[in-house]
């Protein structure tokens, strides 16, 4: 396929691709190129193979420490004579199924983020057998022919089919930060580069005026954008999340901190003339049992799962910071129309002299399409506003594809949101009909006469008077009002257009609320989460609205964009507390207004669908862009994308977000205080003579089954009911706020004592003389069994008896097969002597599950008087 599209018609590159600018490729032709051309996308940098990224779970410092305490084993074993390689043994195998676990969990989590990846793939409108449809930009082949659109990213290569009033902006690919102006009447023959090709759009770039046609030119590397791609070296790695760093920093900290008591511990030892060998392996092996290090591989895994499950709920999350952040949201700034409202807008009032003629403007001043679908319903596509006004004119028997085939369209204006106005000239019987709509306090400045039962007559004071009054009362009932004026003109043009006109009536439009929104908004206020209505409709449309749905309350105000104009932006943060409402607001105030309540402390979800939008979504904390309405720009732009643009899912993802933060929180409380005790059991009986209670096998093993699985099943924990009843996290006090050290630190000693307690009574009552054989097992089985009946613990704050407390299968999973797995090695022959341990009579295994049940009573205690409770 032959190059320089730039020089070429649009008749000879259409005919070139073999495709008709009506109908589009085929889907025979398009699953044909798409075999031929490959997939649309940039090319990645090659994964690691599965043998390679096995091995770099070996690369961390405590495991090569390990390691390393293995090859000296098994040197001092052979150097003694012995021969005896249970210890490196038991270590290598330890270390590898470490490393099969970290194996599987990074497999977990990066299939979990790939996932997340297609669900959040952009997609592109593009016409396929004459049928306007919308395919993931993947799908993308040489021919098709694109719907461009303002807000559009560019998915693709393209040579302009047509362009009306169509600006590119180009800045990624060429650095021109000023949209480029297109014309696909146009031949480059002489085109030197990308920035000069005004007949051509490329990949990267987006709409950012106008609408038009393209037809694909070139896909993935073949695009302008990836002969970039392949000069550049793409590293490929997920930077951390502020979580993970945090705890990253916890993880040296701890063990820091592990290793300056294992040094001791190891000195102690030998002061006490325990073998060096073997205290050097104990006081590796607690190290290593005692730092977290799967910690930031638990969380990511705990991240994937939660934004798996929110992405389920129609939230998907575009950068997981932000999952940390919907936690801590204390205000969410909201659109109106198909956010807090069902989108679905309705013409149920009219002020006209003249019903049908009315309609019969608003379908012709309209770029809504009717489709006809492959079940053969008829579906209307555009803006839900302008739909609404196509549907009225289809109610009424008018029919646009009709009228536009009557009256062809010759020219136009464009709307956008600062005239508020609308304007298409068409082509009539007797010469040019221009047809405007908009605002209509706007529109009734550009209108001189108005029409009555088809008569046109002055517009004077009291008329202007009367129809201002009619808009005030559609307005005062939630109504969306549109005015339509017209004017006759002799050759199609846009100079004058606006002025002069005819007005012919208002049409007012509702698009009540969502029946959940209500709930929704309730559900924030109850959470400590300030609802906030910010929109471009008429202020007192969103003040009904705003009350209708409990956002406005009596006292609150509500503000319009000419106001914020007006108001510096200090005495805006002042007041900023005092308004619920924000209307007729451009995109540019959205960003004011975030700042103003982040300048007061409140962590900020804005929702954004539209180009302009993107600086309010990037200056949010959180910015949520509209799946459906949204564009391209905004949904990049975006931290969050709403699949069903509705308000209540970005209430669910609050809760998720905050479940998944509590979910994280109970992973490390559980880890943290697990690791603290087994650290306990070794250094209190060191401190007080007695023999090593745990040898290092038992350490290493019980890390092995207590850390992983329990972890991550907490990980799967459903978000407490009372969870959006309590205010926002406060991100600025971390993760171990409101107690959790101490009670981490107790918790730790709970396990430590229980340990030391059953290896005392075994030692005491059921040893032979000289022999820990039966402590160090009761003390072995105690430590690994309460540690997992103390994952139960972690589910709630409260009490467990007001819980389903083996409602997470996941952890009845993990519990159950963890005492499998520590049963078998003190029970089965073979494996209790690799581990150097006996097999308990009934009632020392009756003393032991008394003590591996005593987390829960211990707990349940400790959380009543946290509580003030008895």
């Amino acid at each position: 396929m032959n190059g320089d599209w730039h020089g070429k018609t649009v008749r000879e590159t259409l005919a070139e691709l073999d495709v008709g600018a009506e109908y589009g490729l085929s889907d025979g032709q398009a699953a044909k190129r798409l075999t031929e051309y490959g997939a649309n996308k940039l090319d990645e940098k090659k994964k690691k193979s599965m043998i390679v990224r096995f091995f770099m779970q070996f690369n961390d410092f405590m495991v090569l420490i390990l390691l390393a305490a293995a090859a000296v084993s098994f040197a001092v074993s052979v150097m003694q004579g012995e021969y005896d390689f249970a210890d490196p043994v038991i270590i290598l195998l330890i270390v590898s199924l470490n490393a099969v676990l970290g194996l599987v969990q990074e497999g977990k989590a990066e299939r979990a983020l790939e996932a997340l990846k297609r669900m959040s793939a952009p997609t592109a409108k593009i016409l396929r057998g004459g049928h306007i449809v919308r395919v993931e930009t993947e799908d993308i082949v040489p021919g098709d022919i694109l719907l461009l659109e303002a807000g559009d990213m560019l998915p693709a290569d393209g040579r302009l089919v047509t362009a009306i009033n169509l600006k590119a902006e180009e800045a990624a690919l060429t650095g021109e930060s000023v949209p480029v102006e297109k014309d696909a009447s146009r031949v480059f023959c002489e085109a030197e580069s990308a920035g000069d090709m005004r007949n051509m759009v490329f990949a990267g770039s987006s709409i950012a005026y106008g609408r038009g046609t393209a037809v694909v030119t070139a896909t993935g590397m073949r695009t302008e954008m990836g002969k970039i791609a392949a000069m550049m070296i793409n590293d490929g790695g997920e930077a951390n999340t502020p979580l993970q760093d945090r705890l990253e920093e916890t993880g040296k900290t701890l063990g820091i901190g592990a290793l300056v008591i294992c040094a001791a511990i190891f000195v102690m030892g030998l002061i006490r003339h325990i073998p060096p060998f073997d205290m050097f392996m104990t006081s590796v092996s607690l190290a290593v049992a005692a730092i977290p290090e799967g910690l930031p591989a638990i969380v990511t895994i705990m991240l994937a799962i939660g934004v798996r499950r929110m992405a389920a709920r129609n939230a998907v999350i575009r950068r997981l910071p932000a999952v940390e952040t919907l936690g801590s949201a204390t205000v969410i700034c909201s659109d109106k129309t198909g956010t807090l409202t069902q989108n679905k807008m309705r013409v149920v009032e009219l002020y006209t002299g003249a019903r049908p003629y009315l309609l019969r403007l608003a379908a012709l001043c309209n770029d809504c399409r009717i489709d006809t679908d492959e079940t053969g319903e008829t579906r209307v596509i555009g803006d839900p506003t302008e739909a609404a006004l196509i549907r009225a004119g289809l109610e009424a028997g008018l029919d646009k594809r009709a009228l536009d085939k009557e009256h062809p369209r010759e020219v136009e204006i464009p709307f956008d949101s600062k005239r508020k106005l609308m304007t298409t000239v068409h082509r009539d019987k007797t010469g040019y009909l221009s047809v405007t709509k908009g605002a209509p306090d706007v529109l009734l400045e550009c209108c001189t006469h108005y029409t009555e039962r088809g008569d046109r007559l002055p517009l004077n004071a009291a008329k202007r008077a009367e129809i201002l009054r009619a808009n005030a009362d559609m307005a005062d009932h939630a109504l969306r009002v549109i005015g339509a004026a017209y004017k006759a003109v002799d050759r199609p043009r846009t100079e004058n257009a606006e002025s002069g006109l005819t007005f012919a009536g208002l049409l007012g439009m509702i698009d009540p609320p969502r029946e959940e929104a209500a709930e929704a908004v309730a559900t924030c206020q109850a959470a400590g989460i300030r609802p906030v209505m910010v929109t471009g409709d008429h202020i007192a449309t969103a003040a009904a609205i705003a009350k209708k749905l409990g956002i406005m309350h009596s006292g609150d105000r509500a503000m319009t964009g000419a106001e914020l104009n007006r108001t510096p932006q200090e005495d805006l943060e002042k007041a900023i507390h005092k308004y619920s409402v924000f209307a007729r607001v451009s995109p540019e105030h959205k960003v004011r207004i975030v700042k103003a309540f982040q300048a007061r402390g409140h962590i900020v979800a804005m929702t954004g669908d539209g180009v302009n939008d993107a600086p309010a979504l990037k200056a949010a904390d959180i910015g949520c862009a509209m799946g459906i309405s949204g564009t391209d720009v905004a949904k990049g732009a975006a931290d969050m994308v709403l699949t069903d643009d509705n308000f209540a899912t970005i209430v669910e993802a609050v809760r998720e977000g905050r479940g998944i933060y509590a979910n994280i929180r109970k992973a490390v409380h559980f880890l943290l205080s697990s690791n603290i005790g087994e650290i306990i059991t070794i250094f209190v009986a060191i401190l007080l003579g007695w023999d090593t209670p745990l040898l290092a096998i038992h350490l290493l093993w019980v890390n092995l089954v207590t850390d992983s699985l329990p972890a991550i099943a907490l990980g799967l924990d459903e978000a407490d009911r009372g969870l959006m009843n309590r205010p926002p996290v406060d991100g600025r006090k971390g993760l171990f706020s409101g107690g959790l050290w101490q009670r981490i630190g107790l918790e730790g000693c709970m396990i430590g004592m229980l340990a030391l307690l059953a290896f005392g009574i075994g030692t005491i009552f059921f040893d032979e003389a000289g022999s820990h054989a039966i402590g160090r097992t009761m003390a072995f089985a105690t430590l690994s069994i309460s540690q997992l009946v103390h994952a139960f613990n972690m589910r709630t704050d409260g009490s467990l008896f007001h819980i389903d407390v083996l409602g997470n299968k996941a952890l009845v999973g993990a519990f159950l097969a963890g005492i499998a797995l520590q049963v078998a090695v003190i029970m089965v022959p073979g494996l209790a002597a690799l581990f150097k341990v006996e097999g308990l009579a009934p009632v020392q295994w009756l003393i032991t599950a008394g003590f591996c049940l005593m987390p829960l009573a211990l707990v349940e205690l400790e959380k009543r008087f946290r509580r003030g409770g008895v």
